[in-house]
């Protein structure tokens, strides 16, 4: 597939929307814990997306500056303002936001940090987060804002659910082991932090799926054929025979471990 990741999720903004995990609650209360979050923190949710996980910190009361640079995505945010005046969406990268330097107490990435370029990323986060004052331990230049970094990592296997849905993103994807060798393990989050210290905190996540759920799910991923590609149909023909096999009650489960990587960016 030979889409920039800018432009991979152009026809996907509504299954992303309404079929991707959303991002447990718990997180505020993480950060509100190990990085002093409250009420009057200036969050810059950066590739914002259709604003999964700028809407938790929205639900807490908090400002968010939504950056996305993709325009179905941005509008799909952007329809949140009707719920949330706090929220505002803005057209940019995370390599080249657009925010004003030392204008944000926190950045936060969801599910996109291995789409960036990540030296260019991490100099413009440093321009980007609130600076510590010249009589202040890090100096002037020294961000006291926070990055963190959050994935929901879908287990692939467990029970036959989880291993039947892996065997179609590898079967029928058109580019998913590019995509997955992309995706950054522990050790190369903490290289981007580094040298300040990362920490890292994983929570339970789940999904319940009807059938329509479980497809509107592999159609928000990038790498899986859409309406027109010659292997559509017999995907969601194995996502159908999947869910007959395993559903429960009328929906079957996908769960996630939750990584919430978070730290500062001195140095």
């Amino acid at each position: 597939m030979s889409l920039p990741p800018t432009e991979r999720f152009s026809s996907r903004a509504e299954s992303y929307r309404q079929h991707r995990p959303r991002y447990p609650s718990a997180i505020v209360d993480l950060l509100a814990r190990e990085c002093g979050l409250s009420l009057s923190t200036l969050i810059a949710d950066i590739a914002a997306g259709t604003g999964l996980l700028a809407e938790i910190f929205l639900e807490h009361g908090n400002s968010v500056i939504a950056v996305e640079p993709n325009a179905p995505m941005r509008a799909a945010c952007a329809s949140l303002t009707a719920r949330y005046p706090q929220l505002c969406c803005m057209d940019g990268t995370a390599e080249r936001t657009g925010l004003p330097a030392h204008s944000v107490d926190m950045v936060t990435v969801g599910q996109a940090m291995h789409w960036f370029d990540l030296a260019r990323t991490r100099a413009e986060f440093v321009r980007i987060l609130r600076s510590e004052g010249p009589d202040r331990p890090g100096g002037p230049d020294y961000p006291s804002g926070w990055c963190v970094v959050v994935y929901n990592h879908r287990h692939m296997d467990g029970d036959d659910s989880h291993v039947g849905y892996e065997r179609i993103l590898r079967e029928f994807g058109t580019d998913y082991q590019m995509v997955q060798g992309k995706h950054l393990h522990e050790e190369k989050l903490a290289d981007f932090f580094a040298p300040a210290q990362m920490r890292q905190t994983i929570l339970p996540n789940v999904q319940r799926l009807r059938l329509e759920g479980l497809r509107g799910r592999i159609l928000s991923s990038s790498y899986m054929p859409q309406p027109g590609h010659p292997r559509y149909a017999a995907m969601l023909r194995e996502i159908e025979t999947l869910f007959v096999r395993c559903q429960q009650d009328g929906y079957v489960r996908m769960k996630y471990d939750c990584a919430v990587s978070y730290g500062r960016l001195g140095g």
